[in-house]
């Protein structure tokens, strides 16, 4: 490849395609149904099984040791550790606003479940993955580089920041999107991951706050009539000149 930048440019191509297709079934109104989940879901499954192929010895994987090659000439590698802080930008930005009295989509302790939810699944699939794969990082340092766990966090964050403004602006929607994929680029330039793993990372992240975000309704139903099933009371009562407390408790 003649230029490996262009390649960079189209892996932020490809995120920013998901973002377009995620407007689209918003704005058509479809993302309630299984046709417009469908289409949802096909952008970050393709980021993973783009990564996932790159596992083989084959053309993905030339271009993630073409890339790098490319930048170890162009002398580009450099060591910055802003990204570790910049990958929650987008989730902080989400909770500011809801500080700020701007409308989400959920009350705020709702907003707190979600997020630490999206994590938490996020977290077991890299994690195990990481360990399952055994990819080299590009400096050596372990074998934990596939999938990046910033650019996961990142587009976690980023697809937070989308599902709670999404019908405030587009322009806030744009901005978490614009700094997870940044993150996602600086874990290459910082020789920490190849294009694919940033690619798949950045898959998992979003998918993994879909899936929290298309169960939590269930989640708080199966919640809500358990609560409603389980009533506890505490009366007073009075036999024979003693007075006491009963307590009622009903499955």
């Amino acid at each position: 490849m003649k230029n490996q930048r262009v390649y960079i440019a189209i892996i932020l191509l490809i995120i920013s395609c998901r973002f377009g297709y995620t407007q689209e079934t918003d704005s058509i109104h479809i993302s309630r149904n299984k046709t417009g989940k469908v289409i949802e879901i096909a952008v970050p499954a393709t980021m993973i099984t783009y990564g996932a192929v790159s596992l083989g010895n084959n053309g993905i994987r030339k271009l993630d040791f073409s890339v790098r090659a490319h930048l170890v000439e162009k002398n580009a590698l450099w060591h910055q550790n802003w990204d570790d802080y910049l990958q929650f930008s987008p989730a902080v930005a989400a909770f500011g606003l809801k500080l700020c009295g701007v409308k989400s989509t959920h009350k705020a302790v709702d907003m707190v479940i979600l997020y630490a939810l999206s994590n938490i699944l996020n977290t077991g699939i890299v994690e195990g993955t990481k360990h399952l794969v055994g990819r080299e990082r590009p400096d050596q340092s372990n074998r934990l580089s596939f999938p990046s766990g910033h650019t996961s966090t990142a587009f976690i964050a980023a697809e937070f920041l989308h599902q709670e403004y999404k019908n405030q602006s587009v322009w806030i929607s744009i901005g978490g999107y614009s700094m997870a994929s940044l993150v996602g680029v600086a874990r290459i330039y910082n020789n920490k991951h190849w294009v694919s793993d940033v690619i798949a990372g950045a898959g998992i992240g979003i998918l993994s706050t879909k899936i929290v975000y298309w169960t939590y309704p269930y989640l708080q139903e199966a919640v809500g009539k358990k609560s409603k099933k389980t009533n506890a009371v505490l009366f007073p009562s009075y036999s024979e000149g003693n007075w006491g407390i009963n307590f009622s408790c009903n499955f």
